[in-house]
């Protein structure tokens, strides 16, 4: 019997309406003539079991999660990636055949990616990794280069006390250092991530004094909204290499959108654009 049902996957959060993946797959789709949709959807924390249950039956093969899902997602999927489970939170699902849940964080693996592609120099043994927050997006990113091997990694965060407890999940190459300390960190860095909101359109601005900034090391923000923020700007005056955060979101979405819809998609600068539109 011919299966006619065409696939349908979606980005879940609360808010929403911001999100700039359903450009992004909607963009992919039409490129590769693929039949599929791709919607936002804005789900309360309170029915958010209700609805990944429900969305298998009405034809949905998976779904992105975000703010303020990722944590909750990973607790009611049936099945998790060793990736999701260690990070502790899932970005990416995968609905089964029978109905189960499966949970992926693809977040490391898009950061990884958008560092190979903006910072191709960058090694991840030359030396340490300085890394502001120590949110759900900082789980991934210590994980990303913990694997990568990175040998020491300086984490600091407004509140000392969830910085301190990353590192005792994430072993003995984090150092934990003090928010007023952050700027004098960043001297010996090859590279610096920040991993807030600081910066982001409608949110204070990140205040770590960065005149210790080293000609080539690399800095790169995960706020893409204003694309260029005051961290890359200040960075790249001080000779650095200064990576935006839109390719994290770019690559972050090319393993979900594969197994939904069956083609891997290419990040190129239509996508770039398509994202921004």
């Amino acid at each position: 019997m011919t299966d006619y049902r065409v696939p349908l996957a979606g980005v879940i959060g609360h808010p929403i309406g911001h999100s700039r993946s359903p450009k992004l797959h909607g963009h992919w789709l039409k490129t590769y003539g693929l039949a599929g949709h791709y919607i936002p959807m804005d789900v309360a924390p309170a029915d958010l079991e209700t609805v990944l249950r429900t969305l298998p039956k009405a034809g949905f093969v998976g779904a992105n999660v975000t703010v303020p899902h990722k944590e909750a997602a990973l607790k009611i999927a049936d099945h998790a990636s060793d990736r999701a489970t260690v990070i502790g939170a899932a970005n990416t699902l995968v609905f089964r055949e029978d109905g189960s849940i499966h949970a992926d964080n693809t977040d490391g693996y898009g950061f990884m990616e958008n560092l190979r592609t903006g910072a191709p120099d960058w090694n991840a043994k030359d030396g340490p990794a300085v890394v502001f927050g120590a949110g759900g997006a900082a789980r991934a990113v210590l994980q990303a280069l913990s694997d990568a091997g990175v040998p020491e990694i300086l984490l600091t965060n407004r509140t000392r006390a969830r910085a301190d407890h990353l590192k005792e999940e994430f072993g003995q190459r984090i150092r934990v250092v003090d928010w007023v300390q952050a700027g004098n960190v960043i001297e010996n860095a090859e590279l610096v991530v920040n991993t807030t909101s600081l910066g982001m359109q409608g949110q204070p601005e990140l205040r770590v004094p960065l005149d210790g900034l080293q000609p080539g090391a690399v800095v790169t923000d995960l706020v893409y909204a204003p694309l260029k923020t005051r961290l890359l700007q200040t960075a790249e005056q001080a000779g650095c290499t200064a990576v935006d955060g839109l390719g994290m979101l770019l690559h972050q979405a090319v393993p979900g959108f594969e197994r939904w819809f069956g083609m891997r998609p290419e990040v190129d600068a239509d996508a770039r654009a398509a994202a921004l539109a």
